[in-house]
């Protein structure tokens, strides 16, 4: 399959490109060469990690060495949310002849349909992500406060630091749980009765895990799907928002667009009251980024294919009360959903 000519310093994109990626490189694909330009902290490391067919060229001014090489190039592609207006300026100026096309996502539209090598990379990643969820609630103790079940669970989910993470883990307790990006308290404790969100997720070989459970924390706590709280609110909520969960996955297809398929979760949702408090969208894409594409919100004409990963994660927010989120990762095969 051939490849139109594009350049990226995005290192996910770099390694998708060609096997390898650093924090000071470009990636170059020409016509019929492709290059990975980067100075001499790098070079030996690159020629080592490189795909075969790959040129590795080592220069102190990489725009500068990019420009000379893509010089009778008559068009390059590129990400526009990657480069600065300086560099864009200094590509202007010394590719003359060469039309700059910037597009918005343009690497992660390459890896938006995921191999099956890919997928089974993903698939690894999340079994070794819901190990790492048991092993956590096995280890969570009353009386802990949030920020240090949040480092705790970075033991888990990192194997002892052999594996990385896909991003900051979210641990919140009760109200705190109503924030859905929430940062851990030093003060709030767990204590039995408890509402405990977990938002977790590891890299295996790069590719991205990420999980969300909310569960009721008390003697043999689990992250179970089943859950039991004393407060009938909270308990509705949680019923609720695992079956907005259960049929958007059961009843999402290939050829639907990410706004119809958020349109269910949300419509549950509604349909329950609570329309007012699920306050982001219905899922995203997954891979080498914890965030890729397909999008599944309320703006997302993208149209699913086979072979599209993301996650199904529908969420209820009560202001200084708690939160509620439930969240796997899918991948359309035969045009349904399938949990990885």
């Amino acid at each position: 399959m051939s490849v139109a000519p594009h350049f990226t310093t995005d290192e996910n994109a770099q390694y998708f490109a060609c096997g390898y990626s650093c924090d000071h490189g470009v990636f170059l694909q020409l016509e019929d060469r492709a290059f990975f330009i980067t100075d001499a902290r790098y070079t030996l490391e690159a020629r080592a990690g490189v795909r075969a067919g790959v040129e590795v060229v080592e220069s102190f001014d990489l725009w500068a060495k990019a420009i000379e090489l893509a010089q009778k190039t008559p068009k390059l592609y590129f990400d526009s949310a990657q480069i600065s207006v300086h560099v864009y300026g200094r590509l202007e100026a010394g590719l003359r002849g060469c039309k700059l096309i910037g597009e918005s996502d343009y690497h992660r539209k390459q890896r938006i349909i995921k191999s099956e090598a890919e997928i089974a990379l993903l698939r690894h990643a999340q079994a070794l992500n819901v190990e790492a969820f048991e092993s956590f609630a096995r280890a969570c103790a009353q009386g802990e406060v949030e920020r240090a079940l949040q480092f705790k669970s970075k033991a888990f989910l990192t194997c002892e630091g052999e594996l990385d993470l896909s991003f900051e883990p979210i641990v919140a307790i009760n109200a705190n749980a109503a924030k859905p990006h929430a940062l851990p308290s030093p003060q709030t404790r767990l204590q039995k009765g408890d509402l405990l969100l977990a938002d977790m997720g590891i890299k295996y070989q790069r590719y991205c895990a990420d999980r969300t459970r909310t569960a009721c924390f008390g003697e043999n706590f689990s992250f179970d799907r089943t859950q039991c709280f004393k407060d009938k609110t909270l308990q509705e909520i949680y019923d609720v928002v695992r079956e907005a969960q259960e049929r958007t996955i059961e009843n999402l297809r290939a050829g639907m667009t990410g706004k119809q398929i958020d349109a269910i979760a949300r419509g549950v949702i509604a349909q329950s009251g609570y329309g007012e408090f699920f306050s982001h969208s219905t899922g995203h894409g997954i891979g080498l980024d914890i965030h890729e594409l397909p999008f599944i919100s309320p703006r997302s004409e993208m149209i699913i294919e086979e072979g599209m990963v993301f996650s199904v994660e529908p969420g209820i927010y009560i202001p200084g009360r708690y939160g509620v989120r439930i969240e796997d990762l899918v991948v359309v095969k035969h045009s349904r959903a399938e949990v990885l």
